[in-house]
């Protein structure tokens, strides 16, 4: 067998993982529409990339018909050791990045990773369900202030460890307890500033489909930790209908 075709093999096997692979990611782990808001949109290509070119390169830079066939077993079983073994890195850190809550926090959204949660503070969640993470797409829940007798304990851990009240589950309530709030703060579509043609199409897009049913669509900032994005919302159903990559603080200039 030449490497050319070899190779050409490899790549056939390491496409249909990459496409199954991605797909179970995409409807479980990153489901619309927060994909490109939980960082997956860079993280499984960067994956899917690393995964697919480590193998079939290595493949045809190594497979040569002269040879022994033991060699060359030998070389394709460390070929595809090497290729698990970055496989199983790059899933780890998706693992570890994948969004367990959407956390509703008086004026916006926040994305809370699953290595953002401690055990220990998973634990005192208030409910069964906030005190795990989730396999299946982000859970969308509230969080309320602590009550007078906690505030300053609760101040004094955000400012030494960083952790919000987003960030701890003893805190978190179900979502429709603070939507109203939410909505309240939410602000018309029109004063969202588009920073390029791709994002004003979308924009225009989601407002045509709204209008269309009577609908007027509202927007709230969405926070990942290292990024802000824009959470569209729809009176009826109140709750992030589109995620896009849009900086929800910029207001657009008075004419």
């Amino acid at each position: 067998m030449s490497r050319w075709k070899a190779a050409a093999i490899h790549l056939s096997i390491s496409l249909v993982l990459a496409a199954i692979v991605a797909t179970l990611l995409y409807t479980l782990w990153f489901p619309p529409p927060y994909f490109r808001a939980a960082g997956a949109g860079t993280l499984i290509p960067l994956l899917m990339g690393v995964d697919i070119a480590i193998g079939p390169l290595l493949t045809l830079l190594v497979m040569t018909p002269s040879k022994p066939k033991r060699l060359r077993r030998l070389d394709l079983s460390i070929i595809v050791i090497l290729q698990a073994v970055a496989f199983g890195y790059g899933f780890h850190v998706i693992y570890q990045a994948r969004p367990v809550f959407i956390v509703g926090e008086v004026d916006r959204l926040v994305v809370v990773a699953a290595d953002q949660l401690s055990d220990t503070d998973l634990a005192k969640g208030s409910r069964p369900e906030y005190r795990t993470r989730s396999w299946s797409g982000p859970r969308l829940v509230g969080a309320l202030p602590p009550k007078a007798d906690r505030t300053y304990d609760v101040v004094a851990q955000a400012m030494s460890s960083g952790k919000d009240i987003d960030r701890l589950p003893e805190f978190y309530v179900p979502y429709e307890q603070v939507v109203d709030g939410l909505m309240k703060h939410a602000l018309p579509l029109e004063q969202l500033k588009p920073a390029n043609d791709e994002q004003h199409r979308e924009l225009t897009q989601l407002e045509q489909t709204a209008a269309s049913h009577g609908h007027t669509l509202h927007f709230l900032p969405l926070e990942r930790q290292d990024a802000d994005y824009t959470a569209i919302l729809s009176p009826d159903q109140q709750q992030p209908i589109a995620v896009l990559p849009i900086d929800p603080w910029i207001k657009p200039s008075k004419k």
